[in-house]
């Protein structure tokens, strides 16, 4: 019997960057079923072979196990809501979300930026999942961009992206950095804020930042990007981090602050304020958000739980 600890496996399991998908068949009694899964790869090109892998502890398990034939869609960025559907919903998922159905019959999602129809290969049992193979029949792809997913959190590479190239003349770089249940600050003489970096080189930001912290004795995992603003009145592009300490740091220039009490301090902008009230906020449930606008108002592109 394993000793390693299933919830730190999957952990690990989730640092893994991947995509997201829904997979979709119908019953024997020909209801359409579907799952939300990032355990997806291509398998081959001759013969066009791809796999993905239910688990066992889905109502669907037998209907996927024993299928004939299915169909993998790949979701793009906005495709949060497809992916909580089939992911937690438990009533009628199809009702929900925009459809047709291809040649066999087999739900195909709306949207998607890559759907493939497929014949069933084989069907391997493996531990709680079984491996399904697919023999892919048809396909079609758009090249607009997927909808990512690591650490448990969606995330929009396409957004960030766009988010991160700006034309003001100068670009801040930050860290929320958490460790265990407080999150590491810098004081200034106008009050708290995370700790960054002015950068000139914005392809380097991230790169850039981490020096900086490692310098400093700080390691950390420096994961997605989390508010992404403009203040326009001083020429400044801002973009913080979620990160998340990988040792106990020892450093004079930061203080651990406790979570609860982040809505309680005076920080060095009310950009900052905002911010860190939505961290506490969100840092409740671990659905963190993507903050995209100006100093004083923009849009907040939610992500959500873990598939």
């Amino acid at each position: 019997m394993s000793t390693l600890d299933p919830r730190a496996l999957r952990t690990a399991f989730g640092s893994f960057m991947t995509g997201v998908t829904v997979v979709t068949a119908r019953s024997a009694d020909g209801t359409p079923v579907g799952f939300a899964a990032n355990s997806f790869a291509s398998v081959s090109l001759d013969p066009p072979l791809l796999l993905v892998c239910p688990g066992k502890f889905l109502s669907s398990y037998d209907s996927f196990a024993n299928c004939t034939h299915f169909a993998v869609n790949v979701l793009a960025e906005g495709q949060e809501e497809v992916s909580n559907t089939f992911s937690s919903f438990k009533g009628d998922r199809f009702a929900r979300v925009a459809h047709h159905l291809d040649s066999n019959g087999v739900p195909i999602i709306e949207g998607a930026i890559a759907q493939f129809s497929c014949s069933t290969h084989q069907s391997l049992p493996a531990g709680d999942h079984c491996i399904l193979i697919g023999k892919v029949q048809d396909f079609t792809q758009t090249g607009a961009p997927g909808l990512g997913y690591v650490g448990g959190q969606y995330f929009s590479l396409g957004v960030e992206r766009a988010a991160l190239e700006n034309t003001l003349d100068t670009a801040v770089c930050g860290a929320i950095i958490k460790e265990a249940d407080h999150v590491l600050l810098e004081q200034t003489p106008k009050g708290f804020r995370p700790p960054q970096i002015t950068s000139a080189d914005r392809g380097q930001m991230r790169q850039n930042l981490c020096k900086d912290l490692e310098a400093r004795g700080i390691k950390l995992r420096l994961e997605q990007a989390y508010s992404v603003f403009d203040d326009r009145h001083s020429g400044t592009h801002f973009a913080y981090f979620l990160a998340n300490s990988t040792s106990s740091s020892s450093n004079d220039t930061l203080k651990a602050v406790p979570i609860q009490d982040l809505a309680g301090l005076s920080y060095s902008s009310p950009a900052i304020a905002q911010m860190m009230a939505r961290f506490a906020l969100e840092a409740r449930t671990g659905g963190f958000a993507l903050y995209l606008g100006d100093a004083q108002r923009g849009d907040v592109h939610p992500s959500s739980e873990r598939i």
